[in-house]
């Protein structure tokens, strides 16, 4: 990627928008069994050089061969065994293994053990992939497609249509920063279409990190740090907004429907900030529908924090027009809009 960049760099850039930068640990000595750093003619953003990456290899899912897809075709190959005394030895292992109550992850535990015992049906996956090669070009082309689509088009419509020029660009406190800023993200979302930019064929941001990268991408250079997925040794938070040590605060996205969200809300942000030494937090969760809100609301009173000003709750639900929507709609979660 740094001899590709490099390429990039001097044949389409201008002396003024590259740098020779000293790279770190680019090659490993095997004979001095030591790491070397390289120089590199590159692209410079912000004061720092930048690297392109080939989009094909951003895409957010796992390669076409892997565990997680060899034990969702389990049954399959097992069934589809050309041997039927391996076949049998296969389905006598397995099942001898589980019963009518065992819990799926528990089965693939099981699978995953029959697995290793008979590593013949490591080659009856592998095979068969390799047979459906062009299903994976496909797949892989439309996962690229959807993430050009997810980080590139519908964040530079929501930034130039909804963010650029507004209050969503200043401020100087970190905490009052975020918060202004989660705000008016929320603002964009439920009261101008914004919602519309986290659907991608007409399903939801199905993972945390998706929202995190989308909400990193918004904020632009303005005096604060923004550092995404810091770890202070208590595990990593979502972000951090910082302009100076004493002067920070942590933000943390949250989809509705995360298992994990109750033990999040209650245990783990206080940890992170004395970790972090911020004095200050803010927890934004998202919601796609009413279920997930009802959730999420529950949580809150069981917590007993739906006072709490540091929840933002977020509806990006899909909108209807307002001669449809119901006349107490607004009124249905009291807390809805105005946290």
């Amino acid at each position: 990627m740094l001899e590709y960049t490099q390429s990039f760099a001097l044949e389409y850039l201008e002396p003024q928008q590259r740098a020779r930068c000293r790279i770190e640990r680019v090659r490993f000595a095997y004979d001095t069994q030591r790491w070397q750093a390289g120089y590199f003619e590159l692209p410079i953003a912000n004061g720092d050089y930048v690297i392109l990456t080939p989009k094909e290899i951003l895409t957010r899912d796992e390669a076409w061969i892997n565990q997680s897809d060899l034990l969702d075709k389990f049954h399959d190959i097992c069934v589809s065994l050309p041997d039927e005394g391996l076949r049998a030895q296969v389905n006598d292992h397995f099942f001898k293994q589980i019963n009518k109550r065992t819990k799926e992850k528990e089965k693939r535990a099981a699978a995953l053990r029959t697995i290793e015992q008979f590593q013949e049906l490591l080659d009856y996956y592998i095979r068969w992939k390799e047979e459906h090669g062009p299903e994976a070009h496909r797949s892989a082309d439309a996962k690229v497609q959807e993430t050009q689509l997810q980080f590139v088009e519908n964040i530079r419509a929501l930034v130039s249509k909804h963010l650029a020029g507004t209050e969503f660009y200043s401020y100087d406190s970190s905490y009052e920063q975020s918060m202004k800023r989660v705000m008016y993200l929320k603002h964009v979302i439920e009261d101008q279409g914004g919602q519309r930019l986290l659907y991608i064929n007409g399903k939801p941001v199905q993972r945390e990190v998706d929202l995190h990268v989308m909400f990193r991408l918004t904020w632009f250079d303005n005096g604060h740090d923004l550092n995404a997925e810091v770890n202070n040794g208590r595990g990593p938070v979502d972000f951090k907004v910082s302009k100076g040590k004493k002067n920070s605060n942590l933000v943390e996205f949250k989809l509705a429907k995360n298992t994990a969200l109750e033990k999040n809300l209650q245990h783990q942000v206080k940890i992170y900030e004395k970790a972090s030494d911020a004095k200050t937090s803010i927890k934004v969760i998202m919601h796609f529908s009413d279920s997930e809100l009802q959730r999420v609301m529950d949580i809150l009173k069981r917590l007993k924090l739906t006072a709490c000003k540091d929840i933002v709750l977020i509806d990006a639900s899909p909108k209807e027009s307002a001669s449809k929507a119901p006349a107490d709609w607004a009124g249905k979660y009291g807390s809805r809009s105005s946290r």
